[in-house]
């Protein structure tokens, strides 16, 4: 990447994928970065993510790849079946000539925490990345000149020529500038989690030696599970939609309705359920889209700009999308306000499509009775090189030249 003639500091807020990857970027960029999170230590929580060929893409520019792929597990295969029935609807051919050529970038799945490792070893080692724990912005202020950020815990103030929001779904900076409320609940809860492939048997333990993407799908639920960590682990997600949801209480989505949900699936589906994680329930989030990603010297990243549902896979990929875009618009652009401009510009529009597309494939993954046969019928006929109605998604826009 080309680098300004004046160096900024960039103040990146949040510790998360989102964050760690812009904070890369920007320092790549040829900037200074204090990223600041307010945890009390930097980590990750969940089980597996889906990295597709976009994100693969985003990491191979941002200098990890080859550390996430020492972790990560290469899919042969993308597969739908029927939760129901038991019987396989499509699949997708993830290592095949057809894929390679299309996409180059390998599909990968790995542990979340994994991916967070390995973008925070890249930001440790970096000499213009500064992190912070425990600072939780409780302000920002901006004028023409530069952003400061205040913080809940008494610490001094940090100065900085701009800021990137990277804080997540319930974003207090969002809050601040946008002030549009809180997100929107689909009354959707998924339980997930990651267990030792060694305690696995019978059909499972098939399914994990696969290595393959495994998506069955059924009337308002759905089981996922793929091998992470090197195929040690086996991430299972199973996502269902609450009778008893309320906004005032948090007594739905319970593991009796659960087992409720799934108690009509197949014998494989059943036979993974107890080895679903119970540990902690996920309710499930998004937003509408929104234009306001940028304000003068404060800009939106990841969750905090565009909060999506889960049904794409995509959430982390365009975190990481928005990184790399971000990081380029900081290289071309000596004025941060104006960086920040073009890189919303750049990225709005995939987000927002995304965003809309995977509340789309929801409904269309947790259809029941005829709508579920006509959506069998339909998949089955295509083939494992069939990648028309994704590759959209699993390929990033161009970066466009910048106009100075």
């Amino acid at each position: 990447m080309p680098v300004t003639p004046s160096p900024l500091h960039i103040a990146v807020v949040g510790g998360g994928i989102g964050g760690l990857a812009a904070a890369l970027a920007t320092a790549r960029a040829g900037h200074r970065v204090t990223l600041v999170e307010r945890a009390a230590r930097f980590g990750e929580i969940g089980a597996g993510l889906q990295l597709a060929p976009n994100a693969s893409l985003a990491l191979d520019e941002l200098g990890v790849l080859p550390a996430v792929r020492h972790t990560a597990v290469a899919p042969p295969r993308l597969v739908m079946m029927d939760a129901l029935t038991g019987d396989e609807v499509t699949a997708l051919d993830l290592r095949g000539a057809a894929y390679t050529d299309r996409f180059t970038h390998p599909y990968l799945v790995t542990h979340r925490t994994d991916l967070h490792a390995a973008l925070l070893a890249a930001c440790q080692e970096h000499p213009d990345v500064t992190l912070r724990t425990g600072h939780t912005v409780a302000a920002a202020e901006q004028d023409g000149t530069g952003v400061r950020l205040y913080f809940a815990e008494g610490h001094a103030r940090l100065a900085a020529d701009a800021v990137v929001a990277a804080d997540g779904l319930h974003s207090r900076l969002r809050q601040a500038l946008v002030g549009d409320g809180e997100p929107t609940c689909s009354r959707y809860v998924a339980f997930r989690g990651a267990l030792p492939t060694e305690k696995m048997s019978g059909r499972m333990s098939q399914h994990a030696a696969s290595e393959a993407v495994m998506v069955w799908a059924g009337p308002r639920m759905h089981l996922v599970q793929y091998p992470v960590r090197r195929g040690e682990l086996y991430n299972q997600v199973a996502v269902f939609e609450s009778d008893h949801y309320t906004p005032e209480s948090d007594d739905w989505g319970t593991e009796a309705e659960l087992e409720e949900r799934f108690g009509g699936a197949c014998e494989a589906v059943r036979d993974a359920l107890p080895l679903v994680s119970r540990d902690r329930r996920w309710p499930l989030y998004d937003r509408a889209p929104t234009d306001n990603w940028v304000h003068g010297r404060i800009a939106l990243l990841g969750d905090a700009a565009h909060p999506m549902l889960q049904y794409l896979a995509q959430g982390a990929c365009q975190a990481l999308e928005d990184a790399v875009t971000l990081g380029q618009a900081l290289g071309q652009y000596a004025d941060p306000a104006q960086a920040f401009t073009a890189y919303a510009d750049r990225r709005r529009e995939r987000a927002a499509r995304i965003q809309t597309n995977a509340r789309r494939f929801g409904e269309i993954c947790h259809l029941d009775g005829m709508g579920a046969t006509l959506r069998n019928m339909l998949l089955s006929s295509r083939g494992p090189e069939a990648f028309e109605d994704i590759s959209w998604v699993w390929t990033p826009a161009p970066a466009t030249a910048p106009t100075l």
